[in-house]
């Protein structure tokens, strides 16, 4: 068994996971995109892979496994990315309407981001903390 910790700074919740895996079903390989526009607020945005267009200023935040073949990847603007940097988000669902472009819309329940900040290592791991 190996002591090597795994640093993550995304993960989804197993109700999370579930509808992702329907949800992939019906629309193929997914994406996650943490929004910080006007319209949703910064609800975390579902989208088929090649439906939202990553660019240069986007960041890899990491991937979900969720039971799939392909894990669903996580990107979030450089912007938004300054904000949130000193956070672990993990990714849950609720009752309520998705957000208008994300596909769970229709679904009846919504994505959401659940946060909490890093701990010691987490933020040496990063680089955002001393390193000894």
């Amino acid at each position: 068994m190996s002591d090597t910790k795994y640093f993550s700074r995304v993960a989804v919740t197993d109700v999370a996971a579930s509808l992702l895996r329907q949800l992939t079903d019906q629309h193929g390989r997914l994406m996650f995109h943490q929004s910080g526009g006007c319209c949703d607020g910064s609800a975390p945005m579902c989208y088929p892979v090649g439906m939202f267009l990553i660019g240069p200023s986007d960041v890899r935040l990491g991937a979900l496994e969720v039971g799939l073949d392909d894990p669903i990847e996580v990107f979030i603007s450089e912007a938004q990315f300054e904000y949130w940097k000193y956070t672990h988000l993990t990714i849950d669902v609720v009752p309520g309407r998705g957000a208008g472009f994300s596909v769970e819309g229709p679904t009846g329940k919504r994505f959401i981001i659940r946060s909490r900040m890093l701990d010691e290592e987490e933020l040496v791991h990063f680089g955002l903390g001393p390193s000894g």
